[in-house]
């Protein structure tokens, strides 16, 4: 039986840098760090108050095919990656305390019927969802927000 999420990938262009970007940047902690081979490094991330869920930064290199990895950094360049959601008390002030860090965002604090969400990338072209959820239900939503033109 499935007891929980453990690990979760992230595609990095740099694993130092972005190791500085998620734990200076964001608050999260160092995981796991393992050279493994000439060519591979085994790093995650932690949030303190999650510590059993581990944010796996990986650059792309085998054993992916060298057409996806070239897809992969494609899609890091255009910046174009789905990245992680990510809840936050007060999306408002972690919105204004990462803009002082100088994270880039896609999109202000915005409501929405499941609490105030905020868009922005990490260091690799990663979208992060930043949410401060709220209590909702399926009539919250009104479906014309999702009907394309």
């Amino acid at each position: 039986m499935i007891t929980n999420v453990s690990l979760v990938s992230v595609w990095v262009s740099d694993l130092e840098e972005s190791l500085t970007f998620y734990t200076d940047v964001l608050g999260f902690t160092k995981g796991d760090d393992v050279q493994l081979g000439d060519d591979f490094r085994w790093l995650t991330v932690v949030h303190p108050s999650q510590p059993e869920l581990h944010l796996h930064l990986t650059t792309p290199g085998p054993p992916l095919s060298e057409d996806l990895q070239a897809a992969v950094r494609t899609s890091q360049a255009a910046g174009g990656m789905p990245g992680v959601g990510l809840n936050v008390d007060d999306c408002r002030a972690t919105y204004a305390d990462l803009v002082a860090k100088g994270v880039e965002f896609i999109q202000p604090p915005e409501e929405r019927p499941y609490g105030v969400e905020a868009l922005m990338r990490d260091n690799s072209g990663n979208w992060l969802v930043l949410v401060e959820p709220r209590e909702y239900s399926p009539d919250d939503f009104d479906p014309a927000d999702f009907i394309d033109g």
